[in-house]
């Protein structure tokens, strides 16, 4: 039997790509601001809270605001993502993703999301996957943001599996390293290099066995 009861996943370069989207909306409002963002600096915004992103797309932009005004900014910003994820259809969801979340079900391990974004309700039922989860944890029910592992913890909490019973799914390094300091195990979607923090890298969710989990 394997040692691994809940399995958690984080949403954004996991189970969908709607970095793209975060990507076009930042860039939307560089641009009104007046400057370029390109996708390498979007690179330092991934796995970044909402604020924290914009004080990097303003320092990129040596632009200043008063808080009242960067709270407009995010705002704004948020709105033309949450334009962007209404259009968002199953075609979307990332290669083996699916397919895995019925699997593990199908295997009697528990499921969480594990997400800072406070729009994966929009997103999941879109795409017609809020079923697959047991426990939808988000930035509506977090108050700190990755590498803590509040998301995570709060996560293994609603499943009823302890900590060192879970495994992470995560595609970003303060991914990894929250469910490192929430005592959890961890599976690294993207590059090794990257996340070689991670116990195993897999390219997408379309590589990963059921087996693979005894490897833990």
């Amino acid at each position: 039997m394997s040692k691994i009861k809940g399995c958690i996943f984080d949403l954004d370069g996991v189970i969908v790509d709607t970095a793209k989207y975060h990507y076009l909306a930042w860039k939307r409002l560089a641009n009104e601001l007046g400057f370029e963002f390109t996708e390498e600096q979007n690179e330092r915004l991934k796995g970044v809270s909402r604020m924290k992103s914009l004080d990097i797309l303003l320092e990129i932009g040596k632009l200043n605001f008063s808080d009242e005004e960067k709270l407009q900014l995010a705002e704004k910003k948020n709105n033309w993502y949450i334009e962007y994820i209404s259009n968002m259809n199953s075609n979307e969801i990332l290669p083996g993703a699916k397919e895995f979340l019925q699997i593990v079900r199908n295997n009697g391990i528990k499921t969480s999301l594990g997400s800072v974004s406070k729009n994966s309700m929009t997103i999941l039922n879109n795409l017609d996957l809020a079923k697959y989860f047991d426990a939808i944890i988000d930035g509506n029910k977090v108050t700190h943001a990755k590498p803590n592992p509040e998301v995570f913890v709060l996560g293994a909490r609603e499943i009823g599996v302890p900590e060192q019973s879970c495994v992470v799914f995560e595609d970003a390094v303060s991914g990894i390293e929250a469910a490192i300091n929430a005592g959890m195990y961890s599976i690294g979607i993207g590059s090794k290099k990257v996340l070689n923090k991670a116990n195993i890298v897999i390219d997408s969710l379309a590589d990963m066995k059921i087996e693979m989990l005894e490897l833990l």
